[in-house]
């Protein structure tokens, strides 16, 4: 497609649903050329990896680049209904009236918002992800070292990924394990969901502790190790 046929380049600084895939370093630098270059916008997805989530208030800041629009929500308002669209001021050029939602706008959103960006700031939430983040990553990463099912552990902050694979050979996907473990961690008293084919996703709330991370890693590492030794 033709460089003029293109608005603009839309990402998630870390991806998703799409298995929480943090990109290789010299990815968005590059994508930041392409887009200066030909002239592009740089739309950033922060819906899942923003508002504190990777350690970071957005999820890009990690790679020193600035976008022209970031979409933001979900953590926003901490579970209440809100949504923010955040552009660079040459781009809010709207005349009044353009751009309208039913429920658009709602106080009680609103206020949830200013509020959730005050304690974020005033709890030094950023810093606790960083922090616990480093702390499940290090024994995760040590997971994978010993068993034979972790194909991979990935992620920033309080956005971490393990992939659960058939075995590390052909690194096949391996959903029914997934499956097995959020089931059996559900029943020991932890709560996490799949990503991706088979990568379960830890993203406690940006104010756990570490006794409480510990003790929920320690039931997800055995419901793991149980089932890779079933298999």
């Amino acid at each position: 497609m033709p460089p003029e046929d293109v608005a603009a380049i839309l990402f998630e600084p870390i991806q998703g649903e799409g298995g929480y895939v943090v990109p290789p370093a010299e990815f968005f630098p590059k994508l930041k050329k392409v887009a200066n270059k030909n002239g592009l916008l740089l739309i950033d997805d922060e819906v899942q990896s923003g508002l504190g989530r990777t350690g970071k208030w957005f999820a890009i800041e990690h790679w020193g680049i600035e976008p022209d629009i970031i979409c933001t929500s979900k953590a926003l308002a901490s579970g209440l209904p809100i949504g923010a669209t955040i552009a660079k001021s040459k781009l809010m050029d709207w005349t009044s009236g353009s751009h309208a939602s039913t429920f658009g706008g709602n106080p009680l959103s609103c206020a949830a918002a200013n509020a959730v960006l005050d304690i974020i700031k005033d709890q030094q939430l950023l810093d606790n992800a960083n922090k616990q983040g480093a702390y499940a990553l290090k024994r995760l990463g040590e997971l994978r070292e010993t068993c034979g099912i972790v194909g991979d552990v990935r992620g920033k902050g309080l956005m971490i990924g393990i992939e659960l694979v058939e075995d590390k050979e052909t690194r096949k996907h391996a959903p029914q394990k997934a499956y097995q473990v959020i089931l059996r961690a559900w029943k020991r008293g932890v709560a996490v969901v799949t990503c991706g084919s088979s990568t379960l996703r830890i993203a406690p709330p940006l104010t756990i502790q570490t006794d409480m991370l510990a003790a929920a890693l320690d039931i997800i590492e055995d419901t793991i190790n149980e089932v890779a030794k079933e298999n």
